[in-house]
């Protein structure tokens, strides 16, 4: 099956972004674009892609949903079982992406991960539904398992077994920061001349920014 999709196109219309217009901090930036993208009241504005890789190399890619963000870095949480949690385990970096059609703006980051504590993955465990906090335990991420059913059934099982209790945190359950070592500002634009800022790390501290071609 050979799918052409060559005429699948849409046009960009929006502001520019200039160098000038973008804010020194890279993560002031960040947290402007996000903000404008909530009063749009935009589903998932959270929704990131993250790449990993493990030690042979080879990318892998998903959505997962960003929990905090800050200079410290991009958090988010996931099972240190899982295919990316195995590869940040081997190979701690991964590559970010946001996209928000509605603006015609992506961000991209790059940077090192970390752990968060033990702590800080209890506290953000306690703050979920108890549904998802259940479904914690019943979803051997990334492994195959039978069929639905089996997920339902221990689902219910487990919603059974600790009917009046609070849910502990599964250990493997985790938190990761992705500590920006690179910020990337796409904007689209007409005739496909997008604007992309790039933030580079400076040895004395601080951002250098720069230009990049579409």
């Amino acid at each position: 099956m050979n799918q052409d999709l060559s005429d699948l196109r849409q046009e960009y219309i929006s502001r520019g972004l200039h160098e000038e217009d973008v804010l020194d901090d890279p993560v002031k930036q960040f947290d402007l674009w996000f903000q404008e993208v909530q009063m749009m009241d935009i589903d998932l504005a959270n929704a990131m892609v993250i790449a990993t890789a493990g030690s042979d190399g080879k990318p892998s890619a998903r959505y997962v949903l960003l929990k905090e963000y800050s200079h410290e870095g991009f958090v988010f949480y996931t099972s240190s079982l899982s295919q990316k949690g195995r590869e940040l385990n081997e190979r701690p970096q991964a590559a970010l992406v946001f996209y928000w059609k509605e603006l015609h703006r992506q961000i991209r980051v790059e940077g090192q991960v970390e752990r968060l504590s033990a702590q800080a993955a209890d506290n953000y465990f306690e703050s979920r539904p108890r549904g998802s906090q259940i479904s914690a335990w019943v979803a051997p991420q990334s492994e195959e398992i039978p069929d639905q059913k089996y997920m339902h059934d221990k689902f219910h099982e487990l919603t059974e077994e600790y009917q009046g209790q609070p849910i502990p945190r599964p250990d493997v359950w985790l938190g990761y920061r992705v500590i920006p070592e690179l910020f990337e500002f796409w904007q689209g634009q007409e005739n496909r001349l997008h604007d992309r800022i790039v933030y580079l790390p400076e040895k004395s501290g601080g951002w250098s920014i720069r230009r990049l071609a579409p």
